[in-house]
């Protein structure tokens, strides 16, 4: 039997703090006390990454590198590479949704205020930390730093409309643009440096309050990234480098006519002749992140659903086949263990649950998907074994109390029948039958904890606006809500 345990699903930018986005300031180590206080043993967290069009955190300008608005400027100021004012001085922020424009129009101005302090002081004291810091990242930050330079320079246009000797990468095009842009190259080098040493210490103090940190890997990364401008050989790509082939999901239960995620799609037969470099890269860069990885879209390493790029919808992609299976084994071979999470939710083949099981993996419950049969269903607790991570919902189910609101025939009648009711008390009831399960791996989001109706909720699959917004407050948190989970943590073994 392993070790059982509990946590929270929260992303850093649902933190509470004062400027307008949670950050890794002191809110995020009170949060982290909190866990530690209730008896909690897992914080979960969305991708890290810079994020493009739409904000979302699955949609990232690179699969290594930061979003810089989580950098706390209070502790820029603390350090003194800002002014106590700078930080005061910030705008009254929407304290219950990030605004992600204003932001960005009230932090990059002042990220570029402290690498100038930064630069005069030649580096200060960071210096020879800072010299190390490029030296360990170089491999994938020369590029990042010149990728988001160009984009600012071309004016936020995407990458495959730049100038040819850019957009192909000729050594002449690079060292002109590395030039041209030397000082905007550089601050992105900077702030990569902040981002990186903020986050270590305040996952140097979860891990010291016994509390674990499970990052989230995408399957697929953005056009619109680094990754794919620095590796177009991997990508399935026209010879203008659009994308002949984007992911998605065929129709299901979340959309009649499937999901598109407009991704390209990898070739992994290239993939396979470089020997997974890229794939390796990436995997260890995040197991150096995080303690745990999720995997978004497990099912992807075994075929993936193929589009053309030219369609509207998803219905009229294929099955391709992918080399993930090749790829986990070298990488466990390299490690001696995965500590990864298959995120294997939808159509899953027989397949697709063999590699999970061969490499040890834990798959994914989600109880607000339990109730839609009978007796039997695959997500009721009673059907399911230890090794497992079973949630009430994730980022892009609606909040507990917002499903149960909705809910309609058979299935109202179900969930009452298990539940008890639709109402608060059967949200609690939930988050005790996610517990009380065989599932070695208990995880709620913490909007359910709060037992927050579906305003609070944090995606629709499907939409392109309106998400990831959602913060929380410090007073929405009662303390009845607290000792309830610090009950049945003792309660229930985790």
């Amino acid at each position: 039997m392993g070790e059982r345990r509990s946590g929270i699903l929260l992303h850093v930018t649902s933190l509470p703090g004062s400027e307008g986005i949670g950050t890794f300031g002191e809110d995020a180590f009170r949060f982290v006390d909190l866990l530690a206080e209730a008896g909690q043993k897992i914080w979960q967290i969305l991708p890290l990454g810079p994020v493009g069009y739409g904000n979302s955190p699955y949609q990232c300008y690179s699969a290594f590198a930061g979003n810089i608005f989580l950098i706390d400027s209070k502790k820029l100021a603390d350090e003194g590479l800002l002014d106590k004012n700078d930080v005061k001085n910030s705008p009254r922020f929407n304290s219950g949704e990030v605004d992600f424009a204003n932001i960005e129009k009230w932090k990059l101005p002042l990220l570029y205020k402290a690498f100038r302090k930064f630069q005069t002081n030649n580096y200060g004291e960071f210096h020879s930390e800072y010299q190390t810091f490029l030296k360990e990242h170089s491999w994938w930050l020369k590029d990042f730093a010149l990728f988001m330079s160009a984009r600012s320079h071309f004016k936020d246009e995407q990458w495959t409309t730049w100038p040819d000797e850019l957009k192909f990468r000729t050594p002449v095009g690079i060292h002109k643009f590395q030039t041209k842009l030397e000082s905007d190259v550089n601050f992105w080098k900077f702030v990569q440096f902040q981002f990186f040493r903020q986050w270590f210490v305040l996952k140097k103090y979860a891990n010291s309050k016994g509390v674990k940190i499970i990052g989230d890997m995408p399957l697929y990364v953005s056009t619109d990234s680094s990754d794919v401008w620095t590796n177009t050989d991997i990508f399935i790509l026209d010879k203008k480098l659009r994308p002949k082939q984007v992911g998605g999901v065929p129709p299901d239960y979340f959309s009649e006519d499937g999901q598109l995620w407009g991704n390209p799609v990898f070739d992994w037969k290239r993939i396979q002749e470089r020997d997974y470099d890229w794939w390796m890269a990436r995997l260890h860069f995040n197991l150096n992140l995080f303690d745990e990885i999720r995997i978004d879209h497990f099912r992807g390493l075994e075929s993936f659903w193929a589009v053309p790029a030219s369609e509207k919808t998803a219905r009229n992609g294929k099955w391709l086949p992918a080399k993930g299976y090749e790829m986990l084994s070298k990488f466990n071979d390299q490690i001696g263990h995965l500590p990864l999470i298959a995120e294997d939710l939808g159509l899953i083949t027989a397949e697709v649950e063999k590699m999970r099981l061969d490499f040890g993996l834990p798959g994914m419950k989600v109880l607000q998907f339990a109730f839609r049969s009978d007796a039997t269903n695959e997500y009721l607790p009673h059907n399911y074994t230890q090794n497992f991570v079973v949630y009430t919902g994730t980022h892009d189910n609606n909040t507990t109390l917002g499903w149960l609101k909705a809910l309609k025939g058979k299935e109202k009648k179900l969930v009452k029948l298990y539940l008890g009711g639709t109402g608060k008390e059967a949200v609690k009831n939930i988050i005790e039958m996610t517990w009380a399960s065989t599932a070695n791996t208990a995880i709620v989001p913490f909007q359910d904890i709060l037992q927050l109706a579906a305003k609070a909720r944090m995606n629709t699959p499907g939409t392109a606006s309106g998400n990831w917004g959602w913060r929380f407050r410090w007073k929405q948190l009662k303390s009845r809500q607290f000792e309830f989970l610090k009950a049945i943590t003792k309660i229930y073994n985790r």
